[in-house]
């Protein structure tokens, strides 16, 4: 999902994911190809919904929605900065 979007986001934007719903459908060995997919399916000023899907050959292993959020990027990481600094001084 953050792929498929990353090249439409103006520049010093990027996505965070807030929230992810998916089933597990169908178990496999380690090792096997697997395959995600993203379907954007709701554009709410910044925040993007997708429907989300994964394969490992033709079986679906899983599926569900995911939500992610267009943030400006240097705006995001002074905020993940601040909280390191403030865990420090704890």
């Amino acid at each position: 999902a953050m792929q498929s979007v990353a090249p439409y986001l103006a520049e010093g934007e990027s996505t965070v994911g807030t929230e992810i719903h998916v089933t597990h459908d169908a178990a496999i060995p380690v090792g096997f190809p697997v395959t995600a997919e993203s379907e954007l399916i709701e554009v709410d000023r910044r925040k993007l919904r997708f429907n989300v899907l994964a394969r490992s050959g033709d079986e679906v292993i899983g599926k569900g929605t995911h939500t992610r959020f267009i943030v400006l990027q240097e705006r995001f990481m002074q905020k993940v900065e601040a909280k390191k600094q403030e865990l420090k001084s704890e």
